[in-house]
């Protein structure tokens, strides 16, 4: 369905259509000059070699440190996508089950189904503010279960876990001998305090990435914290697939640490504005939604809705959204990114809520 509408987003702005994009998790705001300009010094400086599949000792000591492990925990990955695929394949072999609760990043599924695993979804529902049921969760553990995949804050509702579920979370996987792998690529910049899965007992798993933070989506740059032993398996799968993400990136990954605080502090701002706004217009509806803890989305739900049907039609009215669908069984939802500016979301809210009468 996701594949649908971006044909027809392009059909359309070729006829010279003006399409308001709500269906892009992908920040409007540009890479911070900083950023590029360090690229852009490594190159000069001939930063454009082979490098350690590992990643750049100074990055991995960096991100090591702002986590407080060992750079031998640390590898730098192309962006989180890799990083949860090479988890998932180095962990989980065909017969396993993965438990995911729903509503999820489309990845996790499809890359447990490409490697032969059973996906668990633990449903999740937006009455309860998107609370994952304890009870729920250890009745889909099994013997085959190996994985439990959490993305804090969640995309597509932009929840937060609690802090007590979380650690509740992480006991009944210690119990049952389950790694936890914890996307967490908004937590920088978060509305709320976000419970890193590091300062769990237990041998968890954190993901993270540049791309939202720093607004380097078409960077490729991201990294994983695991044990040792994963880490050096990783390493090794590096080796013989991507090799290692270009020098110059990592060189701009570490301006971009070193500038987090101003930049993450800015970004998490300009997009709190705009979930304040975006909750506002939504308030005066029927339509069902929590409130977003984090950048960049709000997954508002309608009564007898058809998600898909509904964005079909309303890309003819100017406006894209991704179906619910598209993140698990919850068709009544929709999922809209505020990757834009507060003028054209005004204007693509208020055409969705027309749509809606």
């Amino acid at each position: 369905m996701l594949y649908e509408i971006s044909e027809k987003i392009m059909r359309l702005e070729s006829e010279g259509k003006k399409i308001i994009k709500f269906n892009l998790g992908d920040p409007d705001q540009p890479t911070p000059n900083e950023i590029i300009e360090a690229a852009f010094e490594a190159m000069k400086q001939g930063k454009t070699k082979y490098s350690s599949s590992a990643g750049e000792k100074k990055l991995r000591e960096e991100l090591a440190r702002a986590h407080k492990v060992s750079a031998e925990n640390v590898v730098v990955t192309t962006g989180s996508k890799w990083a949860i695929f090479s988890v998932m394949y180095l962990l989980l072999k065909s017969g396993d089950n993965v438990v995911i609760p729903t509503p999820y990043w489309t990845a996790y599924e499809l890359t447990a189904k490409s490697l032969g695993v059973e996906p668990r979804f633990l449903r999740t529902e937006v009455g309860s503010n998107w609370k994952i049921d304890i009870e729920k969760l250890k009745g889909l553990i099994d013997r085959r279960t190996r994985l439990l995949i959490l993305n804090n804050p969640n995309n597509p509702t932009s929840k937060v876990i609690d802090e007590k579920v979380l650690a509740e979370i992480v006991q009944i996987a210690n119990d049952e001998g389950i790694t936890i792998l914890s996307d967490e690529v908004y937590s920088d910049i978060s509305f709320v305090e976000v419970k890193n899965i590091l300062d769990f007992d237990g041998s968890h798993i954190l993901v993270k990435s540049f791309s939202k933070t720093f607004a380097m989506t078409g960077w490729r740059v991201g990294y994983v914290i695991a044990e040792k032993e994963l880490a050096e398996k990783m390493v090794k799968l590096n080796q013989i697939t991507l090799t290692n993400v270009p020098v110059f990136v990592q060189q701009a990954a570490l301006k971009a640490l070193e500038l987090k605080e101003e930049i993450a502090n800015k970004i998490r701002d300009e997009y709190r504005r705009r979930a304040d706004l975006a909750c506002s217009i939504l308030s005066k509806t029927k339509m069902k939604f929590s409130r977003p803890d984090a950048p960049f989305y709000v997954f508002p739900g309608y009564d007898g809705l058809n998600s898909e049907s509904f964005a079909l039609n309303l890309l003819d009215k100017g406006v894209a959204i991704a179906p619910g669908t598209a993140f698990g069984d919850h068709r009544e939802h929709f999922r809209i990114a505020l990757t834009l500016s507060e003028e054209e979301i005004e204007l693509g809210l208020k055409k969705i809520c027309e749509a809606l009468k």
